[in-house]
């Protein structure tokens, strides 16, 4: 009965969605497609299957009702944050392999494994660290971060089937939250924030200078980075709590370790590579994508990686599945116009002659609207014009606005496990359930609130921004 339920609910989410008639302004095409992503979603949730095999199941259905062609279905596929996502898998499984993850994260424990708090404000600052200069967040956690992290959990002896809770779900949820952050923090720490940039320009005529975007982030951003790991330490608290034993056996292993192997150098060389084309690819003009494959190219060509290491990596393909899925029917959401609908829709709930008012709905929408997204930067492209504009039509000061819209445009990746690139990158270790994964994102993103949009507007007015 309960698998029969688990089926049911998408199933008549989708069909109920589907029967009622398509409101004015929306195209029968673009509400039988939203019903289909309601019930995608919805199937996430249950899981009547594993939810690429969900992927499949709506995509199929998509084509069947001519809603989306084939073609149209299977496009979410050919999106280069996705392989982006895949290559940084592989880059995880190098770090494993050759034992380079292991070293990092035996010496990482060593300096500041005393406690699994500590560790975890040891990540957020190597994150901080790497914002301002690494464009793709995709990149900094699927490629830096998250495979130390792994392996500092399997140091610990914390396995993602067997023993989570022991740091690696603490672990894995902590680095997510801290990214949500660092990404919002920067003008440059996420793809999509010089689209802000240059929307904010083209549409308002008002410039927003790198500098203009991290002094009004500083503040909140150090502070929530401060909050965030210990919410997440008291929330969802490690069973491993005192390292102390663990720390001094781990630098007797340490020395056990010996020379790194020609191996590692590979592994450590393309590594330090990719770290300077992502931190240099507004000079370079190289993807981030371009040069993760690039990493791989090399790690195969010397054997560091085999094909066989490739096609046994099975979270990568499974991510590839479901998030280009979410991808393509995002996107034709967007296509078809029933984002920019919505968004209309919302502003005529809005009350004239208070502009606070409008201020805070259109922030707060802009933020939660991010459950039907699966991508920061389709969301700038599809919300950031809207919803600045609702606010600063109201009589919202037009800085405070568009930075403010500019965060939440980063701070909502915290709400869903296919929220943004780095997200699968995470979810997929398998360390945090995907019921866990929700309800602590969504306290974060009240968190985050509170703190950018509270903290962060007064901070703004001391600092004359508005």
């Amino acid at each position: 009965m309960k698998k029969l339920m688990h089926w049911l609910v998408p199933i008549i989410l989708g069909v109920v969605i589907w029967m009622i008639p398509n409101p004015e302004g929306v195209t029968p095409q673009a509400w039988h497609l939203f019903a289909i992503f309601v019930a995608t979603i919805a199937g996430f949730v249950t899981q009547p299957l594993p939810i690429g095999g969900v992927s499949i199941i709506v995509i199929t259905v998509a084509a069947l009702t001519d809603t989306l062609k084939i073609g149209d279905g299977l496009s979410g596929f050919a999106n280069s944050s996705i392989w982006l996502i895949v290559a940084a898998f592989l880059f995880s499984r190098g770090f494993i392999k050759t034992g380079l993850g292991k070293r990092i994260a035996y010496n990482l424990i060593a300096a500041f494994g005393s406690s699994s708090l500590r560790l975890s404000y040891a990540l957020a600052l190597s994150d901080l660290i790497l914002a301002p200069a690494t464009p793709s967040n995709t990149a900094r956690v699927g490629g830096v971060v998250m495979p130390i992290t792994a392996s500092l959990a399997k140091a610990f002896g914390s396995d993602p089937q067997e023993s989570p809770r022991k740091i690696g779900a603490f672990l894995m949820q902590s680095i997510y939250q801290v990214n949500t952050i660092t990404s919002a923090m920067f003008m440059t720490a996420m793809a999509g924030n010089t689209l802000v940039a240059a929307l904010a320009l083209q549409s308002f005529g008002i410039t927003i200078t790198w500098g203009d975007w991290a002094i009004a982030a500083i503040v909140p951003g150090i502070l929530a980075l401060i909050i965030m790991p210990y919410f997440i330490y008291k929330m969802y608290p490690p069973e491993i709590t005192d390292a102390r034993e663990a720390q001094a056996m781990i630098r007797e292993e340490l020395k056990s370790l010996g020379a790194m192997s020609v191996q590692e150098w590979i592994m450590l060389g393309v590594f330090i590579l990719a770290l300077a084309l992502w931190a240099t690819a507004q000079f370079t003009n190289l993807h981030a994508t371009v040069v993760a494959f690039l990493g791989i190219s090399i790690l195969l060509g010397t054997g560091v990686l085999v094909w066989d290491d490739v096609k046994s990596e099975k979270g990568a393909w499974d991510t590839l599945v479901w998030m280009g899925t979410l991808m393509a029917f995002a996107g034709f959401l967007s296509k078809f116009g029933f984002i920019k609908w919505f968004t209309v829709l919302l502003g005529t709930y809005v009350p004239e002659g208070s502009w606070l008012l409008a201020f805070i709905v259109a922030v707060v929408a802009n933020l939660y609207a991010h459950y039907v997204f699966a991508s920061l930067t389709a969301h700038i492209s599809a919300m950031f014009v809207a919803f600045s504009a609702i606010a600063i039509s109201a009589g919202a000061p037009p800085m405070l606005t568009l930075l403010m819209i500019a965060f939440t445009s980063n701070l909502c990746m915290s709400l869903t496990h296919y929220a943004a690139g780095p997200a699968p990158v995470v979810f997929n270790t398998g360390y945090v359930t995907q019921n866990e994964w929700w309800k602590l994102g969504f306290i974060a993103s009240v968190i985050n609130l509170i703190i950018f949009v509270g903290i962060g507007s007064l901070w703004m007015k001391v600092i004359g921004m508005w």
